[in-house]
């Protein structure tokens, strides 16, 4: 029989004891029901507006830190319980359909954590980025992939879950 090894949690995550069934259940002790439906209108507005800079208006004012010049493609989707915990660094790109959370929901209890994306990092389309983790400067993350650790800055990650696949050397 093979023993099973259990990696280091490489997230930063606060987590929070809820009773049954389960934590999902109990997400209004977690976040006020109209900050939620408000989150979710803005949020899900700017998931279908094509104008770069109305959208990110509309993510600062869900609560994210935005940088100057971050484009972020139809369809991405931010965690609309708390959008205050995500970062985006300037010039950065989340493409098509990415979605970015800072929570998960579990049986026992619910976890919440920063996520940063560096500056003059591109997410790819359709990637997840889980809670409690930094994607460093100049980092690219091919699509599809899931980002559950953190990442150093300037290389090519991908994959499910994401791995550092070469240094990516670009100039700034």
């Amino acid at each position: 029989m093979l023993e099973q090894q259990i990696p280091e949690r490489p997230r930063r995550l606060s987590a929070t004891p809820t009773p049954r069934p389960n934590s999902l259940w109990h997400w209004r002790r977690a976040v006020p029901f109209w900050r939620v439906a408000r989150n979710f209108l803005i949020i899900y507005l700017a998931r279908l507006v094509p104008w770069l800079g109305l959208k990110n208006a509309l993510y600062r004012w869900a609560g994210m830190r935005v940088g100057r010049g971050v484009a972020v493609g139809l369809m991405a989707m931010f965690d609309v319980f708390f959008p205050e915990l995500i970062e985006i660094g300037e010039n950065s790109i989340v493409g098509y359909g990415a979605t970015i959370l800072a929570h998960e929901f579990l049986i026992d209890e619910y976890r919440t954590g920063r996520v940063i994306v560096g500056r003059e990092v591109v997410i790819g389309a359709n990637t997840t980025v889980l809670p409690g983790v930094t994607v460093g400067d100049r980092t690219v993350v091919s699509a599809g992939s899931l980002v559950n650790r953190d990442l150093p800055e300037g290389v090519l990650a991908g994959g499910v879950p994401a791995r550092v696949i070469r240094a990516e050397p670009r100039s700034g």
